[in-house]
């Protein structure tokens, strides 16, 4: 399949069109965990409302939604919002904004990385800061 605007190919497995196949793997990963107990389920594309319907001047101005990649049902009771992501966008920085003030959720955003496999893009940014040589900053005389 060809690839998005992001770069990305659209993959197919199980019979589910993935926009990425990082996103495709994350899907296998939960499969797995599903398997092995370690999660009660998993939810594909849910879908959530971040602001209503309404009208103004005689017009209706339609609601504003997000899906989100993944819901995940952990055993403990509680629910993971996780969206896969190589890098976050203006757009979807915003949809975040209003998620999180919107839903009691935390909405999780990953990505695959080579050195350290799945793992939270905040704390993948972090890591990066880290492990960059520090610019030499001795002055010459």
């Amino acid at each position: 399949m060809a690839a998005n605007k992001f770069g990305n190919r659209k993959v197919l497995v199980d019979g589910i069109k993935f926009d990425s196949v990082a996103e495709a793997k994350y899907y296998e990963q939960l499969k797995w965990l599903k398997h092995a107990k370690q999660i009660k389920g998993f939810k594909l594309q849910p879908r959530f409302v971040l602001l209503d319907s309404y009208k103004k001047n005689g017009k209706t101005i339609r609601a504003i939604h997000y899906s989100a990649d993944f819901e995940i049902h952990n055993l403990d009771g509680s629910i993971e919002i996780v969206d896969v992501k190589g890098y976050e966008t203006k757009e979807f920085l915003i949809k975040k904004k209003l998620f999180e003030h919107r839903y009691e959720y935390t909405l999780k955003v990953v990505t695959l990385d080579d050195s350290f496999g799945w793992i939270e893009l905040d704390q993948l940014k972090k890591q990066k800061v880290k492990s960059k040589p520090k610019a030499n900053t001795r002055r010459r005389r």
